[in-house]
């Protein structure tokens, strides 16, 4: 009873501390349970350590843990972290670490402990120890023969056997810092492994002890497997399912992590199936519309998958193949038959030709089989032809293998007609031109013949040409008359020319001409109007070589509605004029409505005119009279007008003097004659005569022409004085005695004087130059300049002329400008020196430029008073010094010098 009571008493007293778990592990005395460990997995190949431990349900157990991570047989922590796990499903707990260091390098060790109310722990777990490998005979390296992942760091290690050490390892041929772990075991860190470039992409590990022996090792280097995208699935007929996808990086071959594909259908009891690298079939399940699958993707690196839902009735991709059926000209008939029957979904069909576009039809045939219709081929043209269905007009299947065929041959005729009229007005000649034309290259086709008939007022005629002929001449009469030509081939169509030759009218309009203007570019740029009264196209004909005989005919025909077209330079030749006849097509046949001339390109190498001679001329005027043919079709550019450089010329123009000249214009083309006006008389001209064009003058050729002498103008300046010396001769006719009587007193010897005639003669020879000098001309400036050296007082001047000695006194320097008028050309003044009685180095000079005399002074006696008188009142002498000079003043005549 006692023992009953007692263990009573206990039981309450565990149930009281376990009522409570807090409150009883604060005592000092609380003591937690122990966990218990054990390793439950361990992947070298992952460096991974998983171990495990039950869960005591107990309240003095709680979720919160310690685990720490020893290395080596010493234990030395590594690793120490807190982890919390919940404990209310489960009966255990497991954990993963995942080392940095090949599990084989050392011993690992693992210990945990719980930890109460998140500051009571619990005794540690034993250590669980996974032992690293012992090297026995040599040393091992790890890892070996692993894949490893690109972009990331691993660590390596040597394990040497007992005694031995390891003295370097080298990675790819470098050698690295050694780390020692525990020891004797030593390892390397790499940073960012890339995979290898070579041929042979391995990575080379060695080992070096202390023994001098190596150990060599591989590995490798790859990336983790990358995830699908772009899943999708289709159906072709119902009855198979294909799946593809893409992958952002493609793998090697030769790399050594192989990957495995496999789909999963997760609504259904189907196996995992195998696939391919980016593509996965499969049976489709009765009665299976939506599907659920997933695509995973393996390797020795990780895994990915991606999933993907479908409902296989929107997901049919039709599979169709392309039959010929007929070929013609310008239309095929194909067909197209469809895999697993599924016309009764309305197909929509495309077809592709090339070259050409795509063809969309509808197909719902009963037989499976669809017909497709294609117009408007080109002939002769070798055609690839493709098909695809769609049955949700979104998801197309994809297109056919090509079907290749070739359109028969077809020939089409370029016909035009030249008309001439023979010398019966009657008749004209036609003469018929063609170019044929087959369309595309496919095949060779030969023309065997043309067949040319025409009708007129009801006659219809036939005739033959060669293959090799392009024209046929008919003389028609002047009524309407059709013509038709057609080639006549071996296989294959030719279409029908037809062309109308008009009736004839003498009463037509002539055609408006028109010049064109040419561009630096080249070529031409023809416009016309617009003729309301048209029915048809328009036709442009000219010459090949232009104007120039014979004429090889070109024509083009322009569409009804346009009125210009461009004609490339290439075609033409610079400096050609060309011809461009503009015909309208109306019922009665073609028409011509405008005539354009021009030049491609216009040159400035144009012919120079011809002058006539002799030149008709006059004293102020000369006419030039030329020849030239301004509508030659041989010039190579059109002509402007003329231009005339007037130039002075000959024996009369001074040396270095600049001839004068003028350029007279003449604008019209056709006139072949000028008159030059405002020339001077008896001078030599120099005229030059050029064409003018677009780009200036051409070559010009020249002529000298000398203008008469103007007589009359002569006359006119002589009769005047003439007529007024005869009028007063007979107006002082009868005064002549007393007139005589005046001019003997005027010129008699005054009274007391002795003359002699030889002194007489001097006298009016003087009389004469001293009035000649008195003549008005060009009044310029005259610098008279006074230079005086002061001699000493002591000295005495001895002059010719005592009165200048008195006048010419003065301190300095003086200049003296007036304002004076040349004496006469045979007047020539010496200048005038004054001496003084000193030395020759200390003598004095006046210079005086004697060619000026003042205008204002009527006679010599008064020049020499008032250029004296000047020169006193300029030079007064001082009062303490005083100077003489002497003056000798000469007048040079041509002839004789007088002195004075």
């Amino acid at each position: 009873m006692i023992s009953v009571r007692i263990s009573l008493i206990k039981l309450g007293l565990y149930l009281i501390f376990s009522k409570d778990h807090g409150e009883g592990c604060i005592d000092a005395g609380c003591q937690l349970p122990k966990p218990s460990i054990s390793l439950l997995n361990v992947r070298n190949d992952k460096q991974s350590l998983t171990v495990r431990w039950l869960v005591n349900h107990s309240g003095l157990v709680s979720d919160n843990y310690e685990i720490q991570i020893g290395r080596t047989e010493q234990h030395t922590i590594i690793y120490n972290r807190n982890a919390s796990y919940s404990s209310r499903d489960s009966a255990e707990h497991t954990w993963t670490w995942i080392s940095d260091l090949p599990l084989e390098c050392v011993d690992h060790s693992v210990r945990i402990r719980n930890i109460y109310n998140q500051s009571v722990p619990s005794p540690w777990s034993d250590w669980m120890t996974n032992y690293g490998v012992k090297a026995e005979d040599e040393a091992k390296i790890f890892p070996y023969d692993r894949v490893l992942r690109e972009g990331t760091s691993a660590v390596f290690c040597c394990v040497p056997p007992a005694g031995v050490n390891i003295t370097s390892i080298a990675f790819r041929g470098n050698q690295y810092p050694l780390m020692s772990i525990g020891a004797r075991v030593k390892a390397i860190t790499v940073h960012n492994l890339t995979i290898p470039t070579t041929v042979i992409k391995v990575l080379l590990l060695s080992c070096k002890e202390t023994t001098g022996n190596s150990r060599h090792t591989y590995n490798y280097v790859s990336f983790p497997p990358q995830k699908p995208r772009n899943l999708s699935c289709a159906t072709s007929d119902m009855l198979t399912v294909t799946c593809t996808w893409d992958t952002d990086r493609k793998r090697d071959p030769r790399d050594r992590n192989k990957q495995t594909h496999t789909l999963h259908i997760e609504n259904s009891d189907l196996a995992p199936i195998n696939c391919e690298q980016s593509s996965c079939t499969f049976p489709a399940m009765p009665q299976l519309q939506e599907y659920n699958i997933s695509v995973v993707v393996t390797d020795k690196l990780g895994e990915e998958t991606e999933r993907y839902s479908f409902n296989i009735s929107d997901r049919v991709i039709p599979v169709v193949e392309l039959h010929r059926e007929s070929i013609g000209v310008t239309d095929a008939s194909l067909s197209c038959s469809v895999q697993g029957n599924l016309t009764r979904l309305n197909l929509l069909c495309q077809v592709s030709s090339v070259p050409g576009s795509i063809t969309e039809l509808s197909c719902n045939s009963v037989r499976g089989l669809c017909e497709v219709k294609l117009e408007h081929l080109l002939p002769n043209t070798r055609y690839s032809t493709k098909v695809r269905c769609s049955v949700s007009e979104w998801l197309w299947g994809e297109w056919s293998r090509p079907l290749f065929f070739t359109t028969d041959p077809l020939v089409t005729l370029d016909l035009w007609r030249r008309i001439q009229q023979l010398s019966d007005s009657h008749s004209r000649q036609v003469t018929l031109l063609w170019n044929p034309h087959i369309v595309g290259t496919a095949a060779t086709v030969n023309i065997q013949s043309y067949t040319v008939q025409w009708s007129q007022e009801g006659q219809t005629s036939t005739q033959s040409k060669d293959s090799g002929q392009s024209q046929a001449e008919v003389s028609i009469g002047p009524g309407k008359c059709d013509f038709t030509v057609q080639a006549v081939l071996h296989s294959g169509s030719s279409v029908p020319a037809h062309i109308t030759i008009p009736p004839m009218d003498h009463t037509e309009k002539p055609p408006a001409q028109k010049r064109l203007s040419s561009t630096t570019a080249g070529g031409f740029n023809l416009s016309w109007d617009e003729r309301s009264s048209l029915t048809c196209d328009y036709a442009v004909e000219w010459c090949t070589l232009g104007n120039a005989v014979p004429c090889t005919l070109q024509w083009i025909k322009v569409p009804e509605g346009n009125d210009t077209l461009f004609l490339p330079a290439r075609h033409f030749k610079a400096g050609c004029r060309y011809t461009f006849n503009i015909y309208g097509c109306t019922e009665d046949g073609h028409r011509l409505l405008e005539i354009q001339t021009g030049y491609s390109q216009e040159l400035k190498s144009v012919q120079s005119p011809i002058l006539v001679e002799p030149v008709h001329s006059t004293s102020s005027s000369v006419t030039l009279v030329w020849h030239y043919n301004e509508d030659d079709p041989a010039q190579p550019a059109f002509i402007t007008g003329y231009l005339v450089t007037v130039q002075e010329g000959g024996p009369d123009m001074l040396p270095g003097r600049a001839a004068n000249f003028f350029n007279v214009s003449v604008v019209d083309p056709q006139q072949k004659s000028v008159t030059i006006d405002g020339l001077q008389q008896n001078q030599e001209y120099v005229f030059s005569l050029s064409v003018l064009t677009k780009d200036g003058p051409g070559r010009p050729t020249s002529i000298t022409i000398r203008t008469r002498i103007n007589y009359a103008a002569y006359l006119a300046k002589i009769l005047p004085p003439l007529l007024l010396l005869l009028g007063c001769t007979i107006l002082l006719w009868s005064q002549r005695k007393t007139l005589k009587r005046r001019l003997r007193e005027i010129f008699a010897y005054p009274p007391g004087m002795n003359i002699k005639t030889p002194e007489f003669d001097n006298f009016l020879y003087e009389t004469d130059q001293r009035l000649r000098s008195q003549e008005v001309e060009e009044c310029i400036s005259c610098d008279v300049e006074i230079v005086n050296i002061r001699p000493p007082l002591n000295e005495t001047t001895s002059s010719r002329d005592p009165e200048l000695t008195d006048t010419l006194r003065s301190p300095g320097s003086r200049t003296v400008n007036t304002l004076c008028a040349p004496l006469q050309t045979d007047y020539i003044p010496q200048s005038a020196t004054l001496l003084k009685d000193q030395p020759a180095s200390e003598q004095i000079t006046w210079a005086s430029n004697r060619s000026y005399l003042c205008t204002t002074v009527e006679n010599f006696s008064e020049l020499q008073q008032i250029t004296f008188s000047n020169f006193k009142s300029r030079f007064e002498p001082s009062d303490g010094l005083q100077e003489s000079f002497s003056i000798v003043h000469d007048y040079i005549s041509n002839e004789t010098k007088y002195q004075s």
